[in-house]
């Protein structure tokens, strides 16, 4: 199948291609600058020239603080890109891969949020990935929306480097203990993507790594794989304030990706494990 990735020099980009060239899709994969989703007569171009049979969206604007000052740019990238790609399924009549956020939702359930919930952004940023959303449901119905969160991967800046870092120059770092949600390692949810596409059964889903944490008990997790031994202070969101508000909860229920796919997404913890373990050996090379 020939496959058409947005957003190719990305974090969960880097780590789909290589998954999905191993699973002898031919990729295309151009740069942004000759990609640009938010341009429609780009991507019109770009479809009519290389014709694939599906295509995976991976541009996003993705800076949660920074879509407070520019929302509209966000709208523009998350949602109005979006609907290009959409125009462009339409009239190919091709299937889309589209990743949204668990921050479409406002954190105040007491449980995991089901792909059935009803979304209510409380930030600038999941107001744009809500919008990316409505388009797809108002006009598709070929498609595989993936909502996903916290994530982490060996090809970009992500928590678990900025931690790391500051656990090294730092003897105490503060972090919330009052966000909960799932993180999730790009190389298992690029997987878990794959067979889903394989699986031609469309939907709505939610891919995260398994077992909620927060960004507290994650951060101590990390350092004691990494032997660091910085101490983690726990802090209210209150206490430190960002420009986005984030939701308290944002644990995404999972079902029906098992029933699905036919196997459960690993822990995060597993998931950790296995990124410390392979940043180490990419150090080495």
């Amino acid at each position: 199948m020939k496959a058409l990735v947005t957003g190719s020099a990305g974090m969960l980009a880097k780590d789909l291609i290589p998954l999905l060239i191993k699973r002898d899709y031919e990729v295309l994969a151009p740069p942004e600058y000759e990609l640009d989703i938010t341009n429609l007569t780009i991507v019109k171009d770009v479809v009519r020239e290389l014709v694939p049979e599906l295509i995976i969206n991976c541009a996003a604007y993705t800076n949660v603080d920074e879509a407070e000052k520019q929302e509209h740019q966000a709208l523009i990238v998350n949602g109005l890109g979006v609907q290009n790609l959409c125009t462009l399924c339409q009239e190919c009549d091709i299937p889309l891969v589209h990743f949204s956020t668990d921050y479409v939702f406002d954190g105040t359930k007491q449980g995991p949020y089901t792909i059935y919930d009803k979304t209510n952004p409380i930030n600038s940023y999941g107001r744009s990935k809500l919008l990316g959303e409505k388009y797809i449901l108002w006009l598709l119905s070929k498609f595989y929306l993936i909502r996903t969160s916290w994530l982490f991967g060996l090809q970009g800046k992500n928590f678990i480097e900025t931690m790391l870092e500051l656990g090294r120059k730092q003897k105490q770092v503060s972090v919330v203990t009052d966000q909960r949600g799932c993180p999730t390692w790009t190389r298992h949810l690029a997987e878990a993507t794959v067979d889903l596409i394989e699986t031609d059964r469309y939907g709505i889903y939610h891919v995260t790594n398994s077992e909620p944490t927060t960004w507290f008990d994650f951060t101590k997790e990390i350092f004691r794989l990494s032997s660091i031994s910085t101490e983690v202070l726990p802090v209210t969101s209150e206490q430190f304030p960002r420009p986005a508000r984030r939701p308290s909860n944002s644990v995404l229920d999972p079902f029906p990706l098992k029933e699905v796919i036919g196997r459960r997404m690993p822990s995060w913890k597993e998931a950790l494990a296995e990124y410390l373990s392979q940043r180490k050996e990419k150090a080495k090379q």
